[in-house]
């Protein structure tokens, strides 16, 4: 190709990408500069690798150069900036989109808890319930994990203080195994999710009423009051991320099904990653404290009372001010 149809091709996308540097220079970039920014600045890469190649002219060549190496220069500045692109995901990002996912949140909170809680009261009030979603020898062992005369509390009672790391991990894995199983299963038109919420919510809340009425309550529920806070929250929005996969299959208004898909991914996905975060938290928890003896349970009430009041103000008023309205 000639330089001349080279240059009528390309120049439209060349002053796109220096007014797209200047408004980052300049710090007044928009979201969609930010976006589009590492996309451009790699095909401008790709025709300054076909100029030098084909020999044009050094002129043309010196200005693509000019304009890759600004490129290059907000290119890994702004690549060094994730680590402070995650905090404000933290403080702020992730809060804002529950609250603005609050419909699917809602839906999926609803069968989670409302299923727990109330297999917890049938089970409570009928003991032989627990036998129908759990057999015998998996009762007994959930008994015995929470024997008021144990040294430790937990899934392994009997550990040492040495496999706290080990049982770190351990509760990282099968949490993320869950979460992700509840959240990938949206795809199935949003049926898997609603399966897994209310599967787990019936589980969980058939061992609590079962640990309760036998007069397991207070290692019990000392024990998962203080993770579950993270855990059982993480769930739910697990939950939600699917139940938006599938919605957007079942009605993508005008939009094909691939792209109403590809848009709730978008949004999804970000759920996913606060759901991994707390995830992480509760394993911390799960692992370094709540399987702890050298607390009472009051005090581990007491903890768990001011996390779950912590995760509600967090997701209630994290990341409102006057430039990001809800």
């Amino acid at each position: 190709m000639k330089q001349h149809l080279f240059e009528q091709r390309h120049n439209a996308d060349w002053l796109s990408l220096d007014k797209r540097l200047q408004a980052l220079e300049q710090g007044k970039a928009e979201q969609q500069d930010c976006e589009r920014f590492a996309a451009d600045y790699r095909r401008l890469c790709q025709h300054l690798a076909l100029a030098e190649e084909r020999g044009y002219s050094s002129h043309l060549i010196d200005q693509l150069q000019r304009l890759a190496m600004r490129g290059h220069q907000q290119f890994y500045r702004h690549r060094s900036h994730l680590g402070a692109q995650i905090i404000r995901f933290v403080i702020a990002g992730f809060p804002r989109l529950v609250r603005r996912e609050w419909r699917a949140v809602l839906v999926a909170s609803l069968l989670f808890f409302g299923s727990l809680i109330g297999m917890g009261l049938l089970t409570w009030l009928f003991p032989e319930m627990i036998y129908s979603l759990m057999p015998t020898e998996q009762v007994r062992q959930m008994e015995s994990m929470y024997d008021p005369d144990a040294r430790r509390i937990g899934r392994f009672a009997e550990r040492d203080s040495g496999d706290d790391w080990m049982m770190f991990g351990f509760y990282i894995m099968n949490n993320i195994g869950i979460a992700f199983q509840t959240f990938a299963s949206g795809l199935l038109l949003g049926l898997g999710s609603l399966f897994f919420l209310f599967y787990n919510g019936l589980v969980i809340g058939a061992v609590a009423g079962h640990l309760t009425r036998i007069g397991y309550s207070e290692t019990f529920w000392s024990f998962v009051i203080g993770h579950g806070a993270f855990e059982l929250t993480a769930i739910a929005f697990a939950g939600a991320a699917g139940l938006k996969l599938g919605w957007a299959l079942l009605a993508p208004g005008r939009l094909s099904r691939g792209e109403a898909l590809r848009q709730a991914a978008a949004q999804a996905i970000q759920l996913v990653a606060g759901v991994i975060l707390f995830l992480l938290i509760a394993a911390f928890i799960e692992a370094y404290w709540s399987s702890m003896t050298f607390a009472s349970a009051h005090l581990k009430y007491g903890v768990g009372a001011g996390l779950w009041l912590l995760v509600l103000a967090y997701f209630l008023f994290a990341g409102r001010d006057r430039h990001a309205p809800d």
